[in-house]
């Protein structure tokens, strides 16, 4: 019995390390990723509690698991998020990062914003919400490559 429960846990933990999302949020770490794995950045501006396109865009895009899998091989994903709630307040270190990067590749505020980097930090593309589905939107963040 005891084995039985091991092994059903190993396995829910590989299962689940599957499908994780690798978010950075340092564009310094990703640049490093980035060069040493040949992919390009997505950098994704949002409001995770307060931006309705941008919660759409994860619950349609980020958080599938197709693909999830699929940048894990393509790409480098960091987060820029601006959170409104008090409950969901980043460190003073973090809003400072997110505040840097905004002020660099998002002078606009749009939200949510997606911009495709190289590995030295120059953008390639770039675009906000779109209706789409996972596998287009994959193409379309490639193409930027």
């Amino acid at each position: 019995m005891k084995t039985l429960i091991i092994a059903v846990l190993f396995t829910f933990i590989g299962f689940s390390n599957l499908s994780a999302q690798d978010w950075q949020t340092d564009l310094s770490t990703a640049k490093e990723i980035a060069k040493k794995e040949k992919k390009p950045i997505v950098l994704v501006f949002q409001g995770s509690d307060w931006c309705g396109p941008c919660i759409k865009l994860d619950r349609e895009v980020w958080s599938t698991d197709e693909f999830k899998k699929y940048s894990k091989d393509h790409f480098v994903m960091l987060k820029a998020d601006f959170p409104k709630r008090s409950k969901n307040a980043l460190s003073k270190e973090q809003q400072e990062r997110n505040n840097a990067l905004a002020e660099k590749y998002n002078k606009n505020g749009y939200f949510p914003f997606v911009v495709v980097l190289n590995a030295k930090g120059e953008v390639k593309g770039s675009t906000g919400y779109k209706k789409m589905e996972v596998v287009q939107f994959e193409k379309l963040l490639s193409s930027y490559n």
